[in-house]
Parts: C-alpha cells; structure tokens; sequence
C-alpha cells in the first residue's frame, strides 16, 4: 500500500478502527472520516481526521475534494458506515425507523460512490470495498427496515462494478454475521461471541481485496459468517 490514498468511513468505528490501522501498517496515507473523528483516534502521521456527514450529497462532495485537494488523488474507499435497528415486524415499523436505516445504510453509500467515482477512476487501479450484512442476503422476522436497507445497498455496488470496470476500478461487498465489537457484545451479552467474526479478519480481507491480488475480483458479495452458520 505504498504511496496509495485510502478513504475510510467509520474510521474509528468498531470495524474501522481495525481497517484503518491495517492500511497505516501496510504503509497507505489514511484518511478517516465520521461524524466524530478527531486526530488523536490515530497515533500515525500518515493518518488524517476529517469529520464529514457523508449521508448528503454536499458532505460527501466536500469531503472527497478536500482529500484530492490534499493529497493529489485518491486510491481506495473502504465504507464502514451503518447501522442497526430492529425488534418491529414490517407492519409495526414507523416511518422514522425505516428512513433512519434508509439514511444509515443506504443514502450514505450512494453519496460516497457519486463523490469518490470520479477520482478513484483516474488511478486505473481504485478499489471499492463495502461492509454490508449476512440479513442483506437471509433477512430475519423483526429486521425489515435494516435488510431492505443493507440489501439494497448491495445492489448499488455490484451495479458500480459493472459501470466502472472499463476504468480498472473494483468494486466488492462483504457480508459479515455478528461482528465481536464492544457495541455488540454490550447488546448482546448472553451470547457465545467464540462464533462471532472477528473485525481483524475483516479487516485482512479488505486489504486483500484493496492489494493487486484483489484485481481481479469485481462485483462479488462475500459472506464472512464465522463458525455462526
């Protein structure tokens, strides 16, 4: 990763914190970007922390023009961003719920693709790599809104796979099961975590997918389900 520019969303999150230390170690200039980022999330002077709201169209666009800006290109977006609501059947489901997941999981991958597209093509070698989940493929009783969600946002990156690869650029999602993060262990506790995916393994597939021995895998949805099956 060498002289590459990589863009991570939830740097600082329960996976992306593994993600981001990952290509740091593998020696990539990182920048991390959530709500809430701060400098010091990160001990690397190859890191930077640019706190943007990526859900909107301005937020992305502003946020991937700084990084051009700075850093004369860019390589390989990782998004990380999600997030999680349950517990109501489709009928019970109220309209915020369901806009919330559409905005979590579905708006905030849309706008970073329209914004990162442009630049990772110019490389002829970007990477695109999405976390989405095991529910977008097996949606469960209770989880609509989150399925619907995550399983769209897959269709648009498989179609930004097709559309893009002409320009060399690749675009893959991974679908874990339960991660073991503290945020899940805390929701969670009776549960046997020992069947949990580990974020480090994540993190390495990433990376794997992001190197030139991913370059020929394109559009792939991925489940990376643990001993959970």
């Amino acid at each position: 990763m060498q002289g590459k520019v990589a863009l991570v969303t939830g740097a600082n999150g329960g996976l992306g914190t593994y993600v981001t230390q990952a290509f740091l170690d593998a020696g990539a200039t990182v920048i991390g970007t959530s709500r809430k980022i701060q400098q010091s999330d990160f001990s690397s002077t190859s890191f930077t922390a640019l706190p943007a709201e990526i859900a909107s169209r301005e937020g992305a666009q502003g946020l991937v023009g700084q990084v051009v800006a700075r850093f004369g290109r860019l390589d390989v977006l990782v998004h990380t961003v999600g997030g999680f609501a349950g517990g109501r059947s489709i009928a019970d489901t109220d309209d915020a719920t369901f806009e919330r997941m559409l905005e979590m999981n579905l708006n905030s991958v849309f706008q970073i693709l329209r914004a990162t597209i442009p630049a990772l093509r110019q490389t002829g070698s970007g990477r695109i790599i999405a976390i989405g989940s095991r529910q977008a493929l097996e949606p469960g009783a209770g989880v609509g809104a989150y399925s619907a969600s995550k399983a769209a946002m897959v269709s648009l990156i498989r179609t930004v796979a097709l559309e893009n690869k002409d320009a060399g650029l690749t675009a893959n999602v991974i679908l874990p099961g339960t991660m073991d993060t503290p945020a899940n262990r805390k929701s969670i506790p009776s549960a046997d975590f020992s069947k949990w995916v580990q974020p480090s393994t994540v993190a390495s597939l990433i990376m794997w997918l992001a190197g030139d021995a991913g370059k020929d895998v394109n559009g792939a949805v991925i489940p990376v389900y643990g001993s959970d099956v």
